[in-house]
């Protein structure tokens, strides 16, 4: 069985929780990445923020990025996978929830995070378009 923990991206950097939605996108930019968990002061995972979040529920309505809070976009318990957990309970997840992106967790610590691309370069050739379309098209 193969595990979260090893097709996962390791040492995922958070946002905290009191940045803002530009220093979010800065560190996106600086780390290539689309999507960054959020933190709390006691660096437990509050939620996950992505570019498009940034764009549709701030940029697109007027609102400054500089005044708005990565941890004000944090909704309800962030959804994550367990480290030793196999991909197809990623897979399962991620279709339930309709992410593409998960936080990986061991215990209550972030250990990093597990993508649809991820997944997918560990899947045989013929379930790839499966997974993109389980988790895209629900």
């Amino acid at each position: 069985m193969t595990t979260a923990r090893e097709i996962m991206t390791p040492g995922a950097e958070c946002i905290g929780e009191n940045q803002s939605l530009e220093e979010a996108a800065r560190k996106m930019r600086d780390l290539d990445v689309g999507a960054l968990p959020i933190c709390g002061e006691n660096n437990r995972l509050q939620g996950v923020l992505t570019d498009r979040d940034i764009v549709v529920r701030c940029l697109a309505i007027g609102t400054d990025p500089r005044a708005v809070k990565a941890g004000q976009l944090a909704q309800g318990k962030p959804v994550t996978i367990g480290a030793d957990d196999s991909v197809e309970a990623a897979v399962d997840t991620m279709q339930a929830h309709q992410v593409r992106r998960l936080p990986v967790i061991d215990g209550h610590d972030l250990v990093g995070m597990i993508s649809q691309a991820d997944i997918a370069r560990h899947l045989p050739e013929d379930r790839v378009g499966e997974l993109v379309e389980l988790i895209s098209f629900g």
